[in-house]
């Protein structure tokens, strides 16, 4: 049987319609099941004929949460929520796995207080696929905004949980890890990052320090830091990779320059080679450390952008990538679980 994903069908910039856009097309391209979650009144009005066709189901949650919410609060307060619904339908076995492009702090919340966390984990993390440029390849950034001031053990937890991620995810048996600091060296960097990289010595794959330059380089298969230094990264790599895509575009397009006949043409190849790099092609970030699969994809999501994130959720369902992030860190099975909050 095709495995059920729950999407959260009001969750980001452009929900519902681009979100029940992408469910529909995941359908046959992932070869999924699909639960919509959200107002179904709103939610029929995107489908054809105001009525779920085949494979696709409807799971009616009256309310909201919205992107500038604070996240854990609001989870709580409003317990008939979409991204609430759609953990709760993971945690009872209606789906087998969840994607929210919505308030992402309120996604993790959501999937943290319903599935709970993994055995022997303290905090969660996300980790961020992260295009590398002129390949046709991925790294993972870890953590992308989950927990901003973890201990020194935590990213060591992450790195272990990131490591056995990255065999399904980047299909390669044996990731390398790296730690993100201001310098290669060992001593550089703050408190955090000395002592972090002290406990990386015992981390099979650990070939030491990166700088923010190794991003979207052929450098780690995995970059760890903490949550406010990696969502910083993140935000930074994605503003230069627009405003340099403005200036190549910009170039090109200049009216009376000596390539304008060469134009039309380098731009169908400027935009074939940078497709790597756009956001909405590269699926969605997983959520490591909770009992249950949960894929965040970003704010302004497209139809695109679900359905690479749903493939993700799917191969992680397909790969039981929750019992490989147990087994990283040493913890028991479902039954050993805990529950967060």
């Amino acid at each position: 049987m095709p495995p059920v994903i729950a999407i959260d069908a009001m969750g980001g910039d452009r929900a519902p319609a681009e979100i029940v856009a992408g469910a529909l097309e995941a359908v046959d391209a992932c070869d999924v099941d699909v639960l919509l979650v959200g107002p179904a009144d709103v939610l029929r009005a995107h489908l054809p004929g105001n009525e779920a066709p085949a494979r696709v189901e409807i799971l009616n949650a009256s309310e909201v949460i919205a992107m500038h919410e604070e996240p854990a609060a609001a989870v709580r307060a409003k317990k008939d929520s979409s991204i609430v619904r759609a953990a709760e339908a993971v945690r009872d076995g209606r789906a087998a796995a969840m994607v929210g492009a919505g308030n992402t702090g309120a996604t993790m919340a959501a999937a943290l207080l319903r599935f709970g966390r993994i055995k022997g984990v303290h905090r969660p993390a996300i980790a961020i696929p992260v295009p590398v440029f002129g390949e046709d390849r991925i790294q993972l950034l870890v953590d992308a905004g989950a927990t901003v001031d973890p201990d020194p053990e935590w990213l060591v937890e992450w790195a272990e949980l990131a490591r056995a991620y990255a065999r399904v995810r980047l299909g390669v048996s044996e990731p390398t890890i790296a730690l993100l600091s201001n310098g290669e060296e060992p001593g550089k960097g703050d408190g955090l990052r000395k002592r972090a990289s002290e406990l990386f010595a015992d981390v099979k794959g650990f070939v030491g320090n990166v700088e923010g330059r190794d991003l979207m380089r052929r450098s780690a298969d995995v970059i760890v830091t903490d949550g406010f230094t990696g969502n910083v990264s993140l935000k930074t790599m994605e503003g230069a990779v627009m405003g340099l895509a403005g200036l190549v575009f910009g170039v090109v397009d200049e009216r009376g320059a000596p390539w304008a006949g060469a134009a039309e043409a380098l731009k169908l190849r400027l935009l074939e080679a940078a497709a790597t790099l756009v956001p909405d092609n590269t699926g969605g970030g997983m959520l490591l450390g909770v009992e249950g699969v949960c894929v965040i994809s970003h704010g302004s999501s497209s139809a695109t952008a679900i359905v690479n994130a749903v493939r993700v959720a799917r191969d992680c369902v397909l790969a039981d990538v929750v019992a490989m992030l147990r087994d990283a860190v040493g913890a028991p099975g479902e039954a050993g679980r805990t529950r967060a909050g």
